[in-house]
């Protein structure tokens, strides 16, 4: 038996420290300030959240869930049958490779918006019914076109990154790619809120409430503080944190920072605030690059039999190996997204030590925005980026335990 070459020894070592290194990262970044022996009591969701809010929330999500599934495998399929046959037309085209790999990529992402059109329509119509939007039909599917828009030029980024590194280093071109998505990743999570329209500033309650939730979180540069003006288009509310370092910001939406009580208002503040005390974004960014390189190396690997990603006939191969590896480590990333929700709240008790705003805010949100308190297990393990209603409001009133 041929003894295996330097070359190939170097490279399973290389791989080694690698995955030495991811797995420390992943032990960093997992870790939180929720207290590990913390005991949440049961809730009785009907007795919590009322029985007819739960009802008619459970309703709403159902069908929503049988969508995204449905979506989930009609994507899967299109692409699969794509990767089949979607490689004859770069025998077709006069592009170049690259140019060649753009139209290829394009092209596959305007099938599958064509097929997952009518789940969006039927989507459209569930949530209308609902009093959830107010969007209509044609205003949907044009924004959801100029969407498209933006996801070309991303799809057309990240191939002229992997197919330009694939020609030039041939097989390494994995990880070198790996490093320009984290980085363009991280640039765009600093210029994002520079990028948000239809933004008032928050009144001068909200902000000086900002910078004492700021500095009893340790946060020496308080964050702006916008209202988004949504009411025109949901009713649903919401808010967000963004930016890193000199561009973080809050953002919450008018249909919560008008329509809900004060001390709730202060809760959801809290918590955005700790997003960026606990430099959740960032970590974010920790477990994309964990997640990344290995998903370009599979996508290497996956696409020798068609001459490697720097040919264009890989790429049908490559849209679909990227949209099943996504898939796949949705669970481990959402697991890492519940985990700086919890923490999240956690610091909103500790700086507002308010746990019935915290308990209210989420009995308001399942009845004003049919939000599921306690959807089924399997879904929200594999789907759920956020702690559920039912436990969250445990955590409040484990907390409020703990104090007394």
């Amino acid at each position: 038996m041929r003894a295996p070459s330097a070359r190939r020894l170097a490279a399973g070592a290389a791989l080694l420290l690698l995955a030495g290194a991811a797995a420390w990262l992943g032990t960093r970044l997992w870790r939180t300030e929720v207290p590990g022996d913390l005991a949440p009591p049961p809730v009785d969701v009907d007795r919590t959240f009322g029985r007819a809010a739960v009802e008619e929330a459970e309703s709403f999500a159902a069908l929503l869930r049988v969508l995204a599934l449905l979506g989930e495998l009609t994507l899967v399929v299109t692409l699969a049958l794509y990767a089949w046959r979607g490689a004859r037309f770069a025998r077709e085209s006069a592009a170049g490779p690259i140019g060649t790999g753009f139209l290829l990529g394009m092209l596959g992402f305007a099938i599958v918006w064509l097929v997952q059109a009518p789940f969006l329509l039927v989507e459209l119509w569930w949530l209308r019914r609902h009093d959830v939007t107010q969007i209509g039909y044609a205003e949907a599917v044009a924004a959801d076109l100029a969407a498209l828009g933006g996801r070309f030029l991303f799809v057309c980024l990240a191939l002229l990154v992997a197919m330009g590194l694939a020609r030039l280093l041939r097989r390494r071109w994995w990880l070198p790619a790996s490093a320009v998505f984290v980085v363009v990743l991280a640039a765009y999570a600093f210029a994002s809120p520079y990028l948000l329209v239809g933004l008032d500033d928050a009144g001068p309650r909200l902000r000086a409430e900002t910078r004492r939730l700021a500095d009893a979180q340790g946060l020496a540069d308080a964050p702006r503080v916008s209202i988004m003006e949504v009411r025109e288009l949901t009713s649903q509310p919401n808010a967000f944190a963004a930016g890193i370092g000199p561009s973080r910001r809050v953002v919450l939406f008018d249909t919560l920072a008008e329509d809900f009580p004060a001390d709730q208002v202060r809760s959801v503040l809290a918590h955005e605030i700790a997003h960026l005390a606990r430099d959740h974004i960032p970590k974010g960014i920790g477990w994309f690059a964990l997640v990344v390189a290995p998903s370009a190396l599979v996508v290497a690997v996956a696409t020798r039999g068609r001459g490697g990603l720097g040919e264009p006939a890989a790429v049908p191969l490559a849209l679909l190996v990227v949209t099943v590896l996504a898939l796949l480590s949705a669970p481990l990333q959402n697991a890492a997204s519940r985990r700086y929700e919890a923490e999240a709240d956690w610091a909103a008790l500790q700086s507002t030590r308010d746990p019935a705003a915290l308990e209210g805010l989420h009995v308001g949100f399942t009845r004003v925005a049919l939000a599921d308190p306690d959807p089924p297990g399997w879904w929200h393990w594999w789907f759920g980026s956020h702690p559920t209603g039912a436990e969250r409001v445990a955590m409040a009133r484990a907390w409020a335990a703990g104090e007394r």
